[in-house]
């Protein structure tokens, strides 16, 4: 039998207790502001049946061809779940009696068998947020609100770009474009990469008319504040999906105005793969950083669980955050706390005091303080340079000339300061 060597799968990665405790604070921060907003957590398996997730309307053929496959030992097709929408509407059309809405929110791992490149992994998590059962432009804000307070309390600036299908389809409308849509939406979906100029030379190349290209250009260069740019547009778009898409933003504009969300910005050129969504889209962008990727972004899809499941319509709007892409501008930003643990204090036993030790650990512990005690009875170097290659702040030091006094010696590790103190004195300062 060969070497074996210890090496991961091509494409995942184990998280150490630094990588993960800052990983932690996030999704908890995240998870904190959705239960704020009354959207209650849910957990799908990890494995689904494979005509579950290869669904007409569940992906497109791109992302079927990533479902990593697996048979279990009675032969049935099943695959791992490679975003968190599909599960949920399974579970949607499962309890057909769920209270409308559902509001939900889901944590969760997923996994593609994608190319692997810098920041492309094969397993990662997903943090969505989503709303099923109402048709309301409410709706959208109450995720736009969510979103919004979820950067502000990360402290990352951001800007929220949104915009319309609907108003994207006017637009391709009042342009005259008749076909090959989606070729043009694509096109227009580079503006911020490639400039007025480059959509105008990549819809050249495409083959599109003078006239198509310049009346999509005339809708794309309006500038000025969101109400001003929904006016001219207004004018522009009279009738068909073009007046609708105008009307919902309008409405949305006036919902998020009321939930006093400032750093919105309507963008016709903001496109998100429009053949999924039905309404408002929207995408996150960093301000100020080198982090080019969206940090979250997501929109309405009023038909997609329906067709999924096959009955009824299910309206449906919500938001996926990107655990990486946020993670990386906290680092950025000088804001990742490399921790090696989450403990704040180590109890060191001096001598015979063992059960005494045990006692007050448990009494600190009592206190709500993360505490560890030398589970290896060594001497106190030893236990110190633990301490210090964790990075554990405090030491409590349990000798029995101390304990005769009713007292313990709480040392801090960054000072290198003692003091004796009455162990119920210790939540004072921890």
């Amino acid at each position: 039998m060969g070497e074996f060597k210890l090496m991961n799968a091509r494409g995942v990665r184990d998280f150490l207790p630094e990588d993960k405790i800052p990983r932690q604070a996030i999704t908890d921060t995240l998870r904190k502001i959705f239960e704020k907003y009354g959207f209650s957590p849910l957990e799908t398996p990890a494995i689904e049946r494979y005509d579950v997730l290869s669904a007409k309307f569940a992906g497109g053929a791109e992302i079927v061809k990533e479902i990593f496959r697996l048979k279990d030992q009675g032969g049935r097709d099943l695959g791992l779940r490679y975003d968190l929408t599909v599960p949920m509407s399974k579970v949607v059309g499962m309890h057909p009696n769920l209270p409308m809405p559902f509001k939900r929110y889901q944590i969760q791992q997923v996994w593609r068998d994608g190319p692997v490149k810098l920041g492309r992994y094969r397993e990662f998590y997903q943090c969505d947020v989503d709303i099923v059962g109402s048709k309301s432009m409410l709706a959208d804000a109450e995720i736009l609100a969510v979103t919004d307070e979820v950067f502000q309390t990360l402290g990352l600036d951001v800007v929220i770009r949104v915009n319309n299908r609907k108003l994207m389809n006017g637009i391709l409308d009042y342009a005259g474009v008749k076909k090959n849509k989606m070729e043009v939406i694509l096109s227009v979906d580079k503006l911020e990469k490639i400039g007025l100029e480059g959509v105008k030379k990549e819809l050249k190349e495409k083959g599109f008319g003078k006239d198509e290209i310049n009346k999509t250009m005339e809708i794309l260069s309006i500038k000025g504040t969101n109400k001003t740019v929904l006016k001219k547009v207004e004018k522009m778009l009279k009738d068909g999906e073009g007046k609708e898409g105008v009307k919902e933003l309008k409405e949305l504009l006036e919902y998020c105005e009321l939930f006093e969300i400032k750093n919105l910005k309507i963008d016709f050129s903001l496109a998100r793969g429009l053949e999924y969504y039905t309404g408002p889209v929207f995408e996150v962008y960093l301000k100020k950083s080198k982090i080019t990727s969206s940090v979250a972004g997501g929109g309405r899809y009023d038909k997609m669980i329906g067709m999924f499941i096959g009955r009824g319509e299910y309206p449906a709007t919500g938001i996926s955050f990107g655990l990486e892409p946020i993670y990386e501008a906290l680092k950025e930003k000088g804001r990742i706390e490399q921790k090696k643990t989450t403990a704040t204090a180590l109890v060191i036993p001096i001598g015979d005091t063992l059960k005494d030790a045990i006692k007050i650990t448990k009494k600190i512990r009592n206190f709500g303080i993360n505490t560890e005690i030398d589970l290896m009875s060594r001497g106190i170097s030893k236990n110190l340079s633990y301490a210090n290659s964790l990075g554990i702040p405090y030491v409590v030091f349990i000798g029995k000339k101390e304990l005769k006094t009713g007292k313990i010696k709480l040392r801090d590790m960054k000072t290198g300061k003692e003091k004796l103190i009455e162990a119920k004195h210790i939540k004072n300062i921890l």
